[in-house]
């Protein structure tokens, strides 16, 4: 097998197509918010509550899966996680009301709980420190591909076939990534978990963490950064179209528009980060990003300014997300990477979930600047929690790869 005689480059693509399909199939979600509304006959203000039952079954599975990855191995952590989301996404098409998709969207939330430490911490393991940035960032662009490819190509899908359709493609394209892991991406030979794991040694393993305070400052971090996120993505296609009076088909190539600016950006900001460290990218892309949150309803006052402001927002995100992925593996030793990055995912799925909860709420009484106001502040407190308690780890002096 391919797995024998690794490559790099096959072994990023294995995780890109793997964060290609998990992030577009959780990304779709906001463009036919309206349109599973619309269909399934579900009510405006618990519309979120259907990111909120993906993200608390994300967080619950992955405190699970954490600290057994450290114990068996990431590679088998990445097949599970994959076959599991491809059969939970097939199952949307069973879908028929708001309790029916409430419960396949937490069997895909279960799915995503297994891969969301493990992908990240493969790449801890997989590639040394001074690497990572370069190959975060290439991973990165499958998100910024399901904006510029999947999101569009699912949103009309949606509108040809109904809101199942979507989830139908990405259940194929996790699949495919599935089988290109077993085909080709190997066991990193890294210290794994010694000693009997039990539930009760893995909440002792994750509380003894939690009392290092960089560690409890990267899983306040994930909170922070999903929380926000929620608060701000899930709406801004509602409010566009209530607004602007725009179709399923401009959300798209807004959409797009965010995916092309991700991938100019990743790949630059995770080769940067390893020239010139993570913490000022991180600090600075947090700042520009609260700024531009908060202004969205003052700038956007036609249409065409939301594909500028969006672009803007997109680049942002990209400059701090793969620098912070590179960051945090190194904050903690190999057998523990996979609980550590698990717990924090976890905790920040929390801040997803609860962020998505609000959203609904807020939008409907508020209406939407008291989104964009409280996602902003939380981007800023993400910001200053990493000038404040992370430490920035030494660069080894190395050449890069190319891409």
């Amino acid at each position: 097998m391919l797995k024998d005689n690794p490559n790099p480059h096959v072994i990023i693509f294995a995780l890109w197509l793997l964060m290609f399909s998990a992030s577009s199939q959780l990304m779709i979600i906001s463009p036919i918010l309206p349109q599973i509304g619309s269909e399934l006959d579900i009510p405006e203000a618990i519309l979120g509550t259907l990111v909120t039952g993906y993200a608390v079954m994300l967080a619950i599975f992955a405190l699970i899966t954490g600290p057994i990855s450290d114990k068996v191995g990431r590679r088998r952590i990445l097949m599970i996680g994959t076959g599991a989301m491809a059969v939970a996404l097939f199952l949307h098409s069973f879908a028929f009301d708001y309790f029916s998709f409430l419960t396949v969207r937490s069997l895909a939330g279960a799915a995503g709980g297994v891969l969301s430490g493990a992908s990240v911490a493969y790449v801890g393991d997989y590639f040394p420190y001074r690497r990572r940035g370069w190959a975060n960032g290439w991973i990165a662009t499958g998100v910024a591909a399901g904006q510029i490819a999947g999101i569009p190509l699912g949103t009309v899908l949606a509108e040809w076939y109904g809101v199942h359709g979507p989830f139908a493609l990405f259940s194929i394209t996790m699949y495919m990534a599935f089988m290109l892991i077993w085909l080709a991406v190997p066991q990193p030979d890294v210290q794994r978990l010694s000693g009997r794991l039990t539930p009760g040694v893995a909440l002792r393993n994750y509380l003894t963490m939690l009392r290092s305070t960089k560690v409890a400052a990267v899983a306040g971090c994930f909170g922070l950064m999903f929380f926000g996120v929620s608060l701000y993505i899930i709406y801004l296609p509602t409010w566009l179209t209530r607004t602007f009076g725009i179709s399923g088909y401009e959300i798209a190539t807004l959409f797009l528009i965010g995916g092309v600016a991700n991938v100019l950006t990743g790949p630059q900001a995770g080769r940067l980060s390893d020239r010139i460290g993570r913490k000022a990218m991180i600090i600075w892309s947090c700042v520009g990003l609260s700024v531009v949150m908060a202004l969205t309803t003052v700038m956007v006052v036609e249409f065409w300014a939301a594909y500028l402001l969006f672009f803007l927002t997109m680049v942002l995100v990209a400059a701090r997300i793969s620098p912070f992925q590179a960051l945090v593996t190194e904050i903690i030793p190999d057998h523990q990477r996979g609980a550590m990055m698990s717990m924090t995912i976890a905790l920040g799925q929390a801040g997803m979930g609860i962020g998505g909860a609000l959203a609904g709420p807020l939008f409907s009484r508020y209406g939407y600047l008291s989104n964009t106001v409280l996602g902003a502040f939380s981007v800023l407190m993400m910001g200053y929690l990493v000038w404040r308690y992370i430490p920035e780890p030494k660069i080894e002096s190395a050449g890069e790869p190319s891409a």
